[in-house]
């Protein structure tokens, strides 16, 4: 089965409107960034997605929303987009704000094929309303969906024509679990490799996972808040 495509463009060809998206990253580290703006650039509409978070005003997701391509957005962190804060508030955007730790688990049992888990996060808060809740051992744990997309879209660091992904450091959060949890996963990569070249010992990512892969190209290394000490 050959994987290989040409670029983001060909990878992204057949993501309809009104689809269900995972985003893999953390932050601005190790977000599929040619693959959004293939996805700005085809100006799909309607679109679900699911991810850390919701980039920052001009890069990342933040560019998606710009053209007011998603309805929806599946996050844990979203305080550093300006446009994103409008949109919910006016009602333009839905939101669904699920903590991190539970968003992570969400994907990677939707990838497992495991429909819901019960867990003692956000019991007695807005994010049990509506939700089943039950004991066990003497402490409350609340019933969460697992999470399965339409696509998933990540970057590794490196990966080679069979699929198999290797990230690096925190582009490592989010993206292995972003990688299993839909019908047919997009990988960008910065460095291609051919089969074999990879030693499986250092596979984050099975090949079996990962539909499509490219070889990235002008990759920014963002930083989302920058802090520097005070003197």
């Amino acid at each position: 089965m050959n994987k290989l495509v040409k670029d983001a463009h060909e990878a992204v060809r057949d993501i309809p409107d009104n689809a269900t998206l995972a985003l893999g990253g953390f932050g601005l580290c190790g977000i599929p960034e040619n693959c959004i703006e293939a996805l700005v650039a085809k100006g799909i509409k309607g679109l679900t997605c699911i991810a850390n978070n919701a980039g920052v005003d001009d890069f990342g997701i933040g560019l998606m929303l710009q053209k007011r391509q998603v309805k929806k957005m599946i996050s844990s962190y979203v305080g550093e987009n300006k446009l994103f804060e409008q949109l919910v508030l006016s009602g333009e955007l839905e939101l669904e704000l699920t903590p991190q730790g539970t968003l992570a688990e969400k994907l990677r049992a939707g990838g497992a094929g495991i429909p819901a888990f019960y867990t003692p996060t956000g019991v007695g808060t807005l994010i049990a309303e509506g939700k089943e809740v039950r004991e066990f051992s003497g402490r409350s744990y609340v019933l969460e969906r697992s999470l399965f997309a339409d696509f998933s879209i990540v970057k590794a660091w490196k990966g080679d024509t069979m699929g198999n992904l290797v990230f690096r450091g925190t582009a490592r959060n989010f993206n292995p679990m972003v990688a299993t949890a839909s019908y047919c996963t997009i990988a960008e990569v910065e460095h291609l490799v051919p089969a074999g070249e990879i030693n499986p010992d250092q596979v984050h990512v099975p090949g079996i996972y990962v539909k499509r892969i490219f070889q990235g190209k002008n990759y920014q290394k963002r930083i989302e808040r920058r802090m520097i000490r005070q003197e």
